[in-house]
């Protein structure tokens, strides 16, 4: 869940510091408002492509920084594969891009390649525009927001692992019942 969010020197944006609520946040306005401006900058932050026109002022660097509360994501075996310092409560996410076109990416002050930011960003953020509404109609779409609502995953990894020895089980006696439907019988015959 994204805590703050900061971003300076981008598009028509001098300078602009948000802290979007903890629920569900929906930007809207009218067009032209900006708000296609606002998450083209987010994007950078989950690891998308940069562009130099981006720059409000040319001659300065553009700063896109995004802190994160993690406690609730599971993700310290995300950090040690992408060789990233991890900390249990909060991540920091920035972007900066100098006013060559460049641009440099960090995770809690690590430095990191975009690689590990789109990663590690599909995992912290859902950017959900116009017509993505339509996988609101998705039953595993439904069962995923509902899971995630619940903030139950240790009940749900015991489900899973109780689900999966069910199945096994229920496989290994369909198979031992097919055995003997075909074996028995023919044994019975040659008996009598």
């Amino acid at each position: 869940m994204i805590k703050t969010l900061q971003i300076k020197n981008y598009a028509l944006i001098k300078e602009l510091k948000m802290e979007p609520s903890s629920q569900l946040n929906i930007i809207t306005g009218e067009t032209g408002a900006g708000k296609s401006i606002m998450l083209g900058a987010v994007g950078l932050l989950l690891g998308n492509r940069v562009d130099t026109k981006v720059l409000l002022d040319g001659t300065q660097k553009c700063v896109i920084e995004g802190v994160f509360d993690i406690s609730n994501y599971k993700l310290r075996e995300l950090f040690e594969t992408e060789d990233l310092d991890y900390y249990e409560d909060e991540c920091v996410i920035r972007r900066e891009i100098n006013p060559k076109g460049t641009s440099r990416s960090f995770i809690t002050d690590s430095p990191s390649n975009l690689s590990s930011l789109k990663l590690l960003g599909e995992k912290l953020m859902d950017v959900h525009s116009q017509h993505e509404s339509l996988q609101l109609g998705s039953n595993l779409y439904q069962l995923q927001v509902l899971d995630a609502f619940a903030a139950h995953q240790e009940l749900l990894d015991s489900y899973r692992t109780t689900y999966h020895k069910y199945l096994e089980v229920k496989e290994k006696m369909e198979s031992l019942e097919k055995f003997f439907l075909l074996f028995l019988p023919s044994q019975m015959n040659l008996r009598n």
